[in-house]
């Protein structure tokens, strides 16, 4: 049976350093990190996610604001209040919870963001450092995924990675943050052939598919490592990853859990991001 790779652990021990960071900053320079959220619209998964993310920065002892903002507030507004935030000097991370309503340009307010201020690590300025392999803020959740491979002691480097699943939130800077690490990396979508024979390759495989259960035991090899990103609502109500975790669990040597897993994770390399930000500009 697997090792379970626990992300509520890891990423409680990640918010305890981001926690000691921040408060010798404010310390020896007066600085507290600032985050900002806005929120556009009532969606209910996204006002839970900016709640959560209030938590961690009291937590770790951060500035945090809110801006939760009517889902027909029109796009210059928004991109106004990201260029306010922009010129603030108390605030050192952006973040607008995606997804935006449909009459707001999701690219604009993305390009908006200060690359700076940008701790979701996706402005093109960004992804384009992160590309070139001198990342400035890099996407939380992969990051974060790399954050649970090497506290859990596990070689990235040599290992043939597979990851299933090309998002520009999640698969896309994956890979390019394996391939830095010096893995062997196979990016894998809903039109590649035979999608059992490249998972069954991998050492390392990252399910993010975004379908609930994709990857059955007879896709994984015996003794690889198991990262799945998946959150999908089942028929019952019930939480489901991309990995069909009864099947796999016994054939994989470490494996992470739905929920617990990378989750977790993703909220902690937001609070990491944010306190570099502050840092940089302490310099």
């Amino acid at each position: 049976m697997a090792i379970i790779i626990d992300g509520n652990k890891i990423a409680q021990d990640i918010r305890a350093e981001v926690r000691r960071r921040a408060l010798m900053l404010k310390s020896e320079q007066g600085i507290t990190p600032g985050l900002a959220v806005i929120l556009v619209g009532d969606d209910p998964a996204s006002k839970i996610y900016v709640g959560k993310k209030a938590q961690d920065c009291a937590e770790v002892g951060f500035l945090s604001r809110e801006y939760k903002l009517p889902a027909a507030t029109g796009e210059e507004d928004v991109l106004n209040l990201i260029r306010e935030l922009n010129a603030d000097r108390l605030i050192h991370g952006i973040l607008v919870q995606l997804p935006v309503p449909a009459h707001i340009q999701q690219d604009k307010i993305i390009e908006t963001i200060d690359p700076r201020k940008d701790v979701d690590g996706f402005h093109p300025y960004n992804v384009g450092r992160l590309a070139a392999g001198n990342p400035c803020h890099a996407s939380c959740t992969p990051a974060g995924i790399l954050e649970l491979l090497d506290r859990s002691g596990i070689e990235i480097s040599g290992k043939e990675a597979v990851v299933v699943g090309r998002s520009n939130i999640v698969g896309k800077p994956m890979a390019l943050m394996l391939l830095a690490r010096n893995a062997t990396v196979t990016i894998c979508h809903t039109k590649t052939k035979n999608l059992a024979a490249a998972t069954r390759r991998a050492d390392i495989l990252i399910a993010a598919a975004g379908r609930a259960q994709v990857i059955k035991g007879d896709m994984v090899k015996d003794g690889a490592i198991v990262v799945d990103v998946g959150t999908n609502r089942l028929e019952n109500g019930k939480l489901a990853g991309d990995v069909a975790f009864a099947e796999v669990a016994p054939k994989a040597s470490y494996i992470t859990t739905v929920p617990g897993g990378v989750g977790p994770m993703t909220r902690a390399m937001l609070m990491k991001n944010t306190l570099n930000a502050a840092l940089t500009a302490a310099q």
